[in-house]
C-alpha cells in the first residue's frame, strides 16, 4: 500500500484475514455475521471510536497498515466501510457516512 496506507485506519472485526479470534467471535453467526458488524460499524461513526483487532500481539514488521491492536481508539470518522464475505459466494459491503445534525 506503500504511502497510501498512512492515511487509512484498519479494524479487522472477523475476516479471515485478520485476528483468527475475532473471526471465531462471529463465526456461529453465519449469515447474520454481515449485519452485526454493520452495526459495529455504524456504531463506531456515531461514538467516533475505531474498535479493535483483538489478539494482535506479533503484527508483521513488513505490514505497514495502520492496524488497531487490542484496545479501541478515538477518531474522527467521516465514513466507514462494512465488507462481508459468506459462505457460497455472498459477498456485500457497505459504506456508511456519518450524519450530522
Amino acid at each position: 500500500f506503500g504511502a497510501l496506507a498512512f492515511g487509512v485506519t484498519y479494524s479487522l472485526l472477523a475476516t479471515a484475514t485478520g485476528s483468527i479470534a475475532n473471526w471465531l467471535l462471529l463465526w456461529l453467526l453465519l449469515g447474520a455475521a454481515g449485519g452485526l458488524e454493520a452495526g459495529i460499524t455504524v456504531l463506531a461513526v456515531h461514538d467516533q471510536v475505531v474498535p479493535p483487532t483483538i489478539n494482535l500481539d506479533h503484527p508483521d514488521e513488513a505490514c505497514d497498515l495502520d492496524y488497531v491492536p487490542n484496545t479501541k481508539r478515538p477518531l474522527a470518522i467521516e465514513y466507514a466501510l462494512s465488507n462481508s464475505f459468506g459462505f457460497g459466494g455472498t459477498n456485500a459491503a457497505l459504506l456508511f457516512k456519518r450524519f450530522d445534525v
